[in-house]
């Protein structure tokens, strides 16, 4: 009787742990639901995902799928801690610097990039709003590679913590080893002559177009198996192609890619994410970790960023300028 009694104490105390760890998506919930959550044990997760081209076999949103599926594999982590829950907002389809930048094409069809500033503006009104309602923990999963998008985030982050005293962590940003690592896969995959082929992919490689295949093949363009290699030696030479009016809006060899290489690839860099995410909120500290910008430092890529940053700026100016011959708003536009 003891024994049973006790059995049954242990599944209820059980259940009633399973009950409290779980995944919400912010869309689905109400006013009362979301203000019961317990701002110590809830953390926000911000999935991300620019449009950006992806040149002929990839789809526009092809960064937003990979963060999406990051994005879920750390909810059920979290999901998996007794007592936590992860709260999943909408991803946001918003990102700066497109890859067609390097070869300043500021209109490529896929890419519908927003300025910067834009970019965390955005991020920062949602350090507000969660903030003001008392969140502690927030995690935006938005992995891309232009240097100003990711320092756009860096700064709404540490905006969040010197407001708030919370933590808003670009996580994406955290994995500073994983490029060597994912190469390191990709070099057992495609042995010396497929790494030869490669050269140095900044952009839709076969690393993008592997993990897409693993993750949404029916947007991979068949003809990818006959895509020509647009290989790159170094920085200077992804330039160099990119400027060229025939660049198919990728570098590498996208004919090598394999979905067997992009689960490898997927499963690598999300345990990275995920595991680092974890030893944040079991206190780690993550000002001082090596992060994306310090190993692609900005003033590195003046020649990309500094035609990028002055289109930009004309854009802004021009939107500044039509706002000022609009008459003063009465609610009556």
């Amino acid at each position: 009787m003891l024994r049973s009694f006790i059995t049954l104490v242990v599944l209820t105390t059980l259940l009633s742990i399973s009950a409290q760890a779980q995944i919400l998506e912010v869309a689905e919930l109400n006013t009362e639901q979301i203000q019961a959550l317990d701002r110590d044990r809830t953390v926000v997760l911000l999935p991300g995902g620019i449009l950006e081209e992806h040149g002929p076999y990839l789809p526009s949103f092809t960064d937003g799928y990979q963060n999406e599926h990051r994005a879920q594999e750390l909810a059920e982590a979290i999901a998996a801690r007794a007592g936590w829950t992860a709260l999943v907002f909408p991803t946001i389809p918003l990102g700066s610097g497109g890859a067609n930048q390097i070869g300043e094409k500021y209109s490529f069809p896929g890419t519908y990039a927003v300025r910067p500033a834009t970019l965390r503006a955005i991020f920062m009104d949602l350090a507000d709003e969660l903030g003001e309602l008392g969140f502690r923990w927030i995690f935006i999963v938005h992995g891309h590679g232009s240097p100003d998008h990711n320092h756009a985030l860096h700064e709404a982050g540490a905006y969040f913590r010197d407001t708030y005293g919370g933590r808003m962590v670009h996580l994406a940003a955290l994995q500073g080893s994983q490029q060597s690592l994912q190469q390191s896969i990709l070099a057992s995959s495609l042995g010396l002559e497929g790494m030869k082929e490669e050269g140095v992919s900044s952009h839709a490689g076969v690393a993008e177009h592997s993990r897409l295949w693993a993750l949404r093949p029916d947007l991979v363009a068949p003809g990818v198996r006959n895509a020509a290699p647009v290989t790159a030696a170094n920085r200077e030479d992804h330039r160099r192609l990119a400027l060229m009016p025939e660049w198919p809006g990728y570098f590498g060899s996208p004919a090598r890619a394999s979905s067997e290489l992009g689960e490898q690839l997927l499963a690598d860099f999300t345990q990275r994410l995920v595991g680092t995410a974890m030893w944040i909120l079991d206190g780690g500290e993550e000002r001082g970790r090596r992060r994306f910008m310090d190993i692609n430092p900005v003033e590195d890529d003046d020649a990309i960023m500094g035609p990028a940053r002055q289109y930009e700026a004309m854009r802004e100016r021009r939107q500044r300028e039509w706002l000022a011959t609009r008459p003063p708003s009465n609610g009556n536009r």
